[in-house]
């Protein structure tokens, strides 16, 4: 269990109260601190994954924690971000994206009881989500609000993530839908 790809994906975890905390500093430059601090996150994220397949590290605990760290680090960031993107147009992607978390997380839990877990397995688009989803906070968290270029190219990422987002749960929810569907047992 104590292997170097699961102490990054702690490493990631502990990082998010020291994001938080740094994106509150009153200093001029905590937005690039904490976008960052966030970017090393992320980047944990690709290097733990690399070294568990090289070097024939997966672990169960890996496989339960890895996605549980990335889904805790971007929704705290984007709870952050809605706080100075006040708007419908930041909220709507920002409920997008943590309520498919919240589906696709609850989905993989039923579809384990069914013992069927494996039929919906983490697919290349949800990866590439992930990484899309990580690249749109730390745009949106490195730029300061006076920053309209910045913030733009950030809140057309984020949509862009949002958009797989949904792509990639009904992805899932297509996989998933022979379990859904089935008549219950009389």
């Amino acid at each position: 269990m104590w292997n170097l790809p699961n102490i990054l994906t702690l490493l990631r975890i502990a990082l998010i109260p020291v994001f938080i905390v740094v994106y509150y500093l009153p200093w001029d430059w905590h937005h690039f601190a904490s976008a960052a601090i966030f970017g090393l996150a992320a980047l944990t994220d690709w290097v733990d994954g690399y070294l568990a397949r090289k070097f024939n590290q997966v672990t169960p605990f890996g496989a339960f924690l890895d996605p549980v760290a990335d889904k805790l680090i971007v929704v705290a960031a984007l709870v952050l971000l809605l706080e100075v993107h006040s708007t419908p147009w930041f909220a709507l992607p920002a409920i997008v994206i943590i309520g498919r978390e919240i589906v696709i997380s609850a989905l993989r839990e039923w579809m384990a009881e069914l013992g069927s877990r494996g039929s919906i397995a983490v697919s290349m688009l949800g990866k590439i989500k992930t990484w899309v989803q990580m690249v749109a906070v730390a745009i949106l968290l490195l730029a300061k609000p006076e920053q309209e270029l910045l913030t733009s190219i950030g809140f057309a990422a984020i949509y862009l993530a949002a958009i797989m987002t949904l792509w990639s749960m009904v992805q899932y929810l297509v996989l998933a839908w022979p379990q859904l569907s089935a008549e219950a047992d009389k």
